[in-house]
């Protein structure tokens, strides 16, 4: 049975099901789905607990073992598989297949892995686990969804503030929701239950946000400046590999220029969307950008990029003054920008 996050309370209050699979990226997310669990279980009187975690040297026979033995007083035993790499191969998958079809009455077990790629949730040990178990799929805390994340965290301390403080903690916690649950825990140690003001709330939060290479896309593609230079800024900072980055924004012009160019010939652009097996979110990113895009604007940042690429390289790029990071910042500026 598939458990959306926030029916997982209500689920817990009601009945206790013998095997639970929390697939998720977000850590924090999944530790607090997976105490949640633990706390229920104890309360029901699973005691006794054994954790295993498959690496190189797990041998599969010890998950079935687990679940055969009984425990030296007679109690029930919680049984917490973890799969840290997420594909249990064929042994693992034949293994867990067996797991859900003989489970014990005596024992309560939780299974944690990331988030699935897409292959592998199509793998018949997932569905098998999906069929004998409460899957929950925890999906990331999105940079959209960050602000009204937070504020639901400070309602439950009791406090609340207004959307330009929200924002602010977003700015300062993106890409790190582990961050982000000590920014607000501090906060409630910090000021007691109430609203908190702007410059309570600026004092208080570091800047702690850990940016990915490919959500710098996704402030390009929407035309959002301070974030697009603030997480070009906090790459440069972390030290990320500068090939990686243009790599990963050349590639998105190159997508643009592509759908303009079959846009330019008259086609129709939910068309050429699916031609080139773009969907979801990106689907809805892409859109607004090659509205603001022209033609010959992707065609200048393709000769850019390339010049970008001899300088990452040490040769000379002749549009270009400064370091191939300024460079880099220049040209998706211009995406964002348009011009």
């Amino acid at each position: 049975m598939l458990l959306k996050l926030d029916a997982l309370t209500p689920h817990l209050a009601k009945t206790l099901a013998p095997l639970y699979v929390i697939a998720s990226d977000e850590h924090v997310l999944a530790m607090e789905a997976a105490d949640k669990i633990r706390q229920r279980a104890r309360e029901s009187g699973f005691t006794e607990r054994e954790v295993l975690t498959v690496d190189r040297s797990f041998k599969w026979g010890e998950l079935l073992e687990a679940n055969r033995s009984q425990s030296l007083f007679g109690d029930k035993k919680l049984i917490e598989l973890r799969i840290p790499g997420g594909k249990p191969g064929k042994e693992g998958g034949a293994a867990l297949q067996d797991y859900a079809a003989h489970l014990s009455p005596d024992n309560l077990t939780i299974i944690t892995l990331p988030k699935l790629d897409w292959a592998t949730q199509k793998a018949v040990w997932v569905a098998s686990l999906q069929q004998a178990s409460v899957f929950l799929d925890i999906p990331m805390v999105e940079r959209a969804q960050l602000p009204a994340w937070i504020g639901a965290r400070m309602a439950a301390q009791q406090q609340s503030a207004e959307r330009q403080s929200l924002d602010f903690i977003a700015d300062r916690v993106e890409g790190n929701l582990l961050a982000a649950h000590q920014e607000i825990q501090k906060l409630g140690l910090l000021h007691g239950a109430g609203k908190l003001n702007f410059e309570q709330v600026h004092d208080a939060v570091l800047n702690v946000a850990r940016y990915d290479v490919f959500k710098l896309n996704e402030a390009m593609l929407t035309g959002d400046i301070p974030r697009l230079t603030r997480m070009m800024a906090g790459l440069q900072g972390e030290g990320e590999a500068l090939p990686l980055i243009l790599w990963a924004v050349a590639e998105e012009i190159r997508t643009l220029l592509k759908l303009k160019s079959g846009m330019a010939q008259g086609k129709a652009v939910g068309i050429l969307l699916k031609e080139y097996r773009i969907w979801g979110p990106r689907e809805r990113l892409m859109e607004p950008a090659l509205r603001r895009l022209t033609l010959p604007v992707l065609q200048h940042a393709m000769q850019q990029a390339a010049q970008i690429d001899k300088m990452i390289k040490g040769l000379r790029a002749p549009d270009f003054a400064g370091d191939a990071w300024d460079a880099l910042t220049q040209l998706s500026l211009t995406v964002a920008r348009g011009k």
